[in-house]
């Protein structure tokens, strides 16, 4: 049996210690080293008997391993996974992939220079409910795709706005969590070619939104929605109703439905309901759940990572793929700070312009 690939996390905080958990349970990898510039970091890594470093660059001057997940802030995620790809060192970067898409486009650049693999830390594409929903949609199981609405509809609690920044521009649901639900339809629809935008902050009278409309047209003609607030007691959440997080109480409740011109598909549940003979609104509908088993995605997200730095994966989620969902945050923001539809493909959209 192979020896077991040497990790480096790159990042030691809640997100970091998530990857920490499952490095440690891994039969592919362990731990390499910690990379952060706190005192909780370094105590971490005494703990575990580890080596610590307060950057990945001071790491990478004495040991190189096999890969490094960066679990740092978004605006570090770039150096740090640059500094890797040109130590040869593949990464697994945590979502958003950068701040912006032109921070982006650095990382985009300096992979296809180096070679060395990227794979973005997209977590919920390794969940099979998402996977299977693709199988479904892409396959054409349900015929051609028509509409989808999409709901992230949550009750934040009063104590998560004590952070600053949480209450101002930039920190509220459309940057935070959407972004999750963006990817999710992308994987299982298909590119996003423009979208509409509305957004509110009357619930709680904050600077930043709490509530937020949304249109979408998908390139191959079907046209989306999604709500999203994070004021509202609610169960019609990624979080509260896919059972993905055990942080979560789960809810039975949908999140996505997804129609098209021969079925419809409902998520988490994966109810697919579809007419079995004649078809027209007076006739039965069948139903029937498409199951399917039970996985921790962000372990099965490490699994893959290191049958990529193996080379026996291609990344599901590359580089260029993750700048494309954050490059359709961008336009949602745009569209709802101007009130117009913006085009990802029209040469004016900024965030276009800098991919």
């Amino acid at each position: 049996m192979s020896a077991k690939l040497q990790i480096a996390l790159i990042g030691a905080g809640l997100i970091g210690r998530a990857h920490l958990t499952r490095i440690e349970a891994s039969p592919d990898c362990a731990i390499a080293a910690i990379c952060d510039p706190t005192e909780a970091a370094q105590a971490l890594a005494a703990e575990r008997g580890v080596r610590w470093f307060p950057s990945q660059r001071e790491m990478l001057a004495l040991i190189k391993p096999d890969g490094a997940i960066i679990a740092t802030p978004n605006a570090l995620h770039v150096p740090g996974a640059i500094d890797c790809l040109e130590a040869g060192v593949p990464v697994l970067v945590e979502k958003p992939l950068a701040e912006s898409v032109a921070a982006a486009q650095r990382l985009i650049d300096a992979q296809a220079r180096t070679g060395i693999a990227v794979l973005a830390g997209h977590h919920r594409r390794h969940n099979p409910i998402v996977r299977e929903a693709r199988r479904i949609v892409q396959g054409g199981e349900i015929g051609r795709l028509v509409a989808v609405n999409a709901l992230f509809l949550i009750r934040k609690p009063d104590d998560y706005f004590e952070v600053a920044w949480r209450r101002e521009p930039g920190g509220g649901p459309v940057l935070i969590n959407l972004i999750h639900d963006i990817d999710n339809l992308r994987f299982i629809c298909g590119e996003i070619a423009s979208v509409q935008a509305m957004v509110s902050s009357a619930t709680r009278g904050l600077a930043v939104e709490d509530t937020a409309a949304l249109i979408f047209r998908f390139a191959n003609g079907a046209l989306g929605t999604a709500t999203v607030s994070d004021a509202t007691p609610s169960p019609w959440s990624w979080e509260l109703s896919s059972g993905e997080n055990k942080a979560y109480p789960q809810r039975d409740g949908h999140c996505y439905l997804i129609a098209g011109s021969e079925g419809s598909l409902a998520l988490p549940k994966l109810e697919h309901w579809r007419y079995e003979g004649k078809a027209g609104w007076w006739e039965p509908l069948s139903q029937s759940d498409r199951g399917v088993p039970a996985v921790e995605p962000l372990a099965e997200q490490l699994r893959h990572f290191c049958a990529v730095i193996r080379g026996e994966e291609q990344p599901i989620t590359s580089a260029a793929d993750a700048a494309q969902t954050l490059a359709v945050v961008e336009a949602v923001s745009e569209a709802a700070a101007t009130g117009s539809i913006v085009s990802l493909s029209d040469p004016s959209f900024s965030g276009m312009r800098a991919a």
